[in-house]
């Protein structure tokens, strides 16, 4: 029972993003020892924006021939090291 109400491109966008996020797995299921993969995804959970970009990094390197073997844990912490936006640091001076 489909309701009246949603238009079925919608449901077409929606099957179209789940096939493509399906994609991405897979792909980095290749790309990703074991170890860091569950990385990614613990900082999934915290970062959410963090851990796209470096989805977005991975796949792009990989399409693109600079990766081509499954990264381990130390090398994508060196990649989420790099791709993290630094903190900016407050100095305050007393007079």
């Amino acid at each position: 029972m489909s309701n009246p109400n949603q238009n079925p491109h919608d449901e077409e966008s929606q099957r179209r993003e789940a096939e493509a996020e399906a994609m991405r797995q897979r792909v980095l299921l290749v790309l990703l020892e074991p170890s860091a993969r569950q990385r990614l995804a613990n900082v999934r959970i915290v970062k959410p924006e963090l851990a796209g970009a470096v989805e977005n990094y991975l796949i792009n390197a990989a399409s693109t021939g600079r990766l081509n073997r499954a990264l381990t844990d130390d090398e994508l912490k060196q990649i989420l090291l790099n791709l993290q936006t630094p903190k900016k640091d407050f100095k305050i001076n007393r007079i």
